[in-house]
């Protein structure tokens, strides 16, 4: 069976895991998710709210990571999608999920990301000359790093493909089910 492997972590968005666990299953892939350890993960849910400048965020489901992401290599799976909400911001700083991503590009595999997970290809250096999108708010990470943020849904660049938010799913999933079947 194909595997695709899930980055998240406490803080994570948990519309985000739960879709992306359901949604690959549905389509016949192993779902794998990793975080920094093998464990139950306290998601969150961030939404609009009139009034507020920015986004509030709420306890949200829990989901249980099925491998710790230093026990993970890019040679067993088919493709890496990184997740959003404020994990990122913190795994970005893990050298050995750096490595791992870098591993996937280096191997011709895909990347996916939602959201705040442009964090982590950005702290991996891979966004510099690629067109990519995320939250409109993290634009400044993607261009700092040489990347051109553009403001589609769901936006391909080779062997990348990224999304704004959870409210990017339908366009993001047709992307990514597309790539993965381009895959023997």
């Amino acid at each position: 069976m194909r595997k695709v492997l899930i980055i998240t972590g406490d803080g994570g968005e948990s519309y985000e895991a739960l879709y992306a666990v359901h949604r690959l299953r549905e389509e016949g892939y192993q779902a794998v998710v990793a975080a920094p350890s093998k464990r139950r993960m306290h998601l969150v849910i961030h939404d609009f709210e009139p009034g507020w400048d920015t986004y509030i965020e709420k306890p949200g489901y829990g989901m249980a990571a099925d491998i710790a992401i230093g026990e993970s290599k890019a040679a067993d799976y088919d493709a890496i999608l990184i997740l959003g909400g404020r994990a990122p911001e913190y795994l970005r700083n893990d050298k050995y999920l750096l490595q791992l991503t870098r591993d996937f590009a280096t191997q011709g595999k895909w990347i996916f990301s939602i959201c705040h997970g442009i964090q982590i290809l950005a702290a991996a250096d891979l966004l510099k000359g690629r067109r990519v999108t995320c939250y409109e708010h993290l634009r400044w990470d993607v261009e700092s790093t040489g990347g051109t943020w553009c403001k589609e849904q769901s936006v391909r660049d080779g062997k990348l493909v990224s999304a704004q938010t959870w409210e990017s799913h339908p366009e993001f999933y047709r992307d990514l089910m597309a790539c993965l079947a381009e895959t023997p």
